[in-house]
């Protein structure tokens, strides 16, 4: 495999697809040595099939919000590979969301999937579509037209669907409710459902907690104790909330969360139980959002956000 050779070819047919090229270069790189050790490999062209995915579902999305006008956004499926299993990958609904930005998440997919060693290929799949200031009729409507669109496509044994970022447990609630509707069955086609009708028992905290086991048996290797250290953490939904949760128990002590449209630090207040509490709150909140909740939480916030 020559990457530089393997790459012009990938930018002449995909240009400007600037994410998604830098994923590739990055994995091919990583993997250059060993793959040239097996001239099979190159016979068989194995890197120039894995690094184009084996199909893409766009579609538009016209919903009604609530001032009765017609919306229209745009809807992807990318199906990446499923060589070792059905494909499996999040939908993420946010103004940033292309085709490049889900190309280069469903082909990292498929080696963070095939890592677990379950039977899973690598999917990723979304829309422009922005739920922040939405109402929950609005968003309700929107994913009930998202998914009339991607329904035919996705199934137990095809191609199962999570959530991501703007697709949390309410959205999954209503993703999978019509797609029930539409096939006519109760499967575990959509992973992130609710306890109530078939979620699995602590899915909301396992990426973090997961996140600092192994931050944990990382610091044991070096010969430390996670117990007593300072730890910041970008990200302001489920994976953080976990994660706060963890590092908190272990001893350790969070200073800052981010968002996207800003951060919290406060290298005082922040580990205690009152905060994150409030952030499983606000785990669908945004910074900016702030004001619409309850003036209880926002003096909280405050006193975080001022340090006081």
């Amino acid at each position: 495999m020559i990457i530089e050779k393997l790459m012009q070819s990938l930018e002449a047919k995909h240009p400007g697809e600037n994410e998604y090229l830098q994923a590739v270069r990055e994995v091919l790189s990583t993997i250059e040595d060993v793959y040239n050790e097996h001239p099979e490999f190159e016979k068989a062209k194995i890197a120039e099939r894995m690094v184009e995915p084996d199909r893409i579902f766009t579609f538009k999305i016209p919903w009604v919000d609530d001032r009765g006008e017609v919306q229209v956004n745009l809807g992807y499926r990318i199906q990446f590979n499923n060589a070792i299993g059905p494909y499996k990958g999040g939908l993420r609904f946010h103004p940033s969301v292309n085709p490049s930005i889900l190309k280069f998440l469903g082909f990292e997919q498929i080696f963070k999937n095939a890592l677990t060693t379950l039977p899973m290929g690598g999917a990723k799949g979304g829309s422009d579509f922005n739920p922040k200031g939405k109402s929950d009729a609005e968003v309700m409507r929107f994913c009930q037209a998202f998914m009339v669109e991607l329904w035919r496509y996705i199934g137990p044994e095809t191609d199962v669907p999570a959530g991501d970022i703007g697709v949390g447990g309410r959205e999954i609630g209503y993703l999978y409710g019509m797609y029930r509707k539409l096939a006519h069955e109760n499967t575990g086609v959509l992973t992130g459902k609710n306890l109530e009708f078939g979620g699995s028992l602590i899915r909301p905290e396992a990426t973090g907690f997961g996140g600092l086991y192994f931050v944990k048996q990382m610091l044991e290797t070096a010969c430390m104790n996670i117990k007593g250290k300072t730890i910041a953490i970008s990200g302001f939904g489920n994976v953080a909330w976990g994660a706060v949760t963890k590092a908190t128990e272990l001893g350790a002590k969070v200073v800052s969360i981010s968002g996207p449209d800003g951060y919290i630090y406060d290298e005082k207040v922040f580990p205690e139980k009152k905060l994150i509490t409030y952030l499983t709150y606000v785990l669908h909140a945004t910074i900016l959002s702030l004001h619409m909740l309850k003036s209880s939480e926002l003096h909280l916030c405050q006193t975080v956000a001022h340090g006081s």
